[in-house]
């Protein structure tokens, strides 16, 4: 999700209770497929609360290669449904992540995302994946549903997991967060290859804004790519404007538990283009809102931060370079002693 070649100003120094098991011939449904429709009375959790009546029985046709299919009928095949509810979390953590990538997941499991209590708030991790194509696709959503079954974190959703589909995984996102966990009071979307210090954002968020609030590192003025080589290419018919409002970028972003359904209501009248942070931005300015820059922008990293205890301890969130051992810079930090 991140673009670090929009040509942007950032305000930044740039720096049931159990999930169903997934019946076999609905995965080859599904998997063969992929984006055929199941109707409604057939499966056993649907978020629907945005879909205009009757979508599901309209002739297909394809958005093209820069909109995407949303609003459209998506359903969750592994989820967690009662867990915010039983546990009452202060902020969720959520993790869009590819369904084959087990490594990110565990070690985010082993780090960052094994905290679940700090400073004397709740904290909930959760893991967003969509459904993978081809032909190992059948004996990977077993392995996802085994993997479920022992961690309990995963969400998964009926949409093809890709790059070009992330605009659907953040709005599904954001319809399983209205509809399994808005008691809480504020969510975290966060990139798999991130560093989160979870203590600095608890602090952060104890003093931030309870609604219509929306923070992490805001670009402003993003000019809209019209090279049709470029990956984030947008054409002037469907986008004649030059620059995007703001928006946060989707490395790393918290909001308020308010605004996933006030996003909802507002993606009926915004076209949902493939550049999902920025589409999030044009759902805000519908509803007349703006991300928030941080309190202290320097706490949160676009390009990797080299690790010290020092200057992890004072930041929120940073992504961290391929090569870094993530396990290894964990047990440090979290080791006994001074931070600097």
């Amino acid at each position: 999700s991140l673009i670090l070649n929009r040509n942007i100003s950032t305000s930044s120094s740039l720096r049931r209770s159990d999930s169903e098991p997934f019946l076999s011939s609905e995965l080859i449904l599904l998997i063969t497929g992929l984006l055929t429709r199941i109707p409604l009375s057939d499966r056993t959790d649907t978020i629907s609360s945005n879909i205009p009546h009757g979508l599901s029985h309209v002739p297909y046709k394809s958005p093209g290669p820069y909109l995407v299919e949303y609003p459209s009928e998506y359903h969750f095949v592994i989820n967690e449904p009662q867990k915010c509810e039983k546990e009452e979390p202060f902020v969720v953590l959520v993790v869009p992540v590819a369904p084959h990538n087990r490594a990110h997941r565990d070690v985010i499991r082993s780090t960052w995302g094994s905290q679940s209590q700090v400073l004397g708030r709740k904290v909930l991790l959760f893991f967003l994946v969509g459904l993978k194509d081809g032909e190992a696709a059948p004996q990977l959503q077993q392995q996802l549903q085994r993997e479920s079954r022992r961690h309990r974190d995963l969400i998964q959703s009926d949409f093809v997991d890709c790059y070009k589909n992330l605009t659907i995984k953040t709005m599904v996102m954001l319809e399983w967060l209205d509809s399994y966990c808005s008691s809480a009071s504020y969510a975290m979307k966060i990139d798999s290859d991130m560093f989160l210090n979870v203590g600095n954002l608890i602090i952060m968020l104890l003093k931030a804004p309870k609604s219509n609030y929306m923070t992490g590192l805001v670009a402003n003025g993003g000019s809209v790519l019209r090279n049709p080589s470029s990956k984030w290419y947008l054409p002037e018919k469907l986008y004649p404007r030059q620059q995007y409002p703001p928006y946060a970028l989707g490395l790393g972003y918290i909001l308020s538990l308010d605004l996933p359904k006030k996003l909802i209501m507002a993606s009926r009248h915004v076209k949902a283009i493939y550049i999902e942070d920025a589409y999030l931005g044009l759902c805000m300015e519908h509803l007349h809102l703006h991300p928030t820059p941080p309190p202290n922008s320097y706490q949160f990293h676009v390009y990797p931060l080299t690790y010290s205890r020092c200057a992890y301890s004072e930041i929120i969130a940073t992504t961290t370079a391929p090569e870094t051992d993530r396990l290894k810079l964990w047990r440090d930090f979290i080791a006994p002693g001074p931070d600097c």
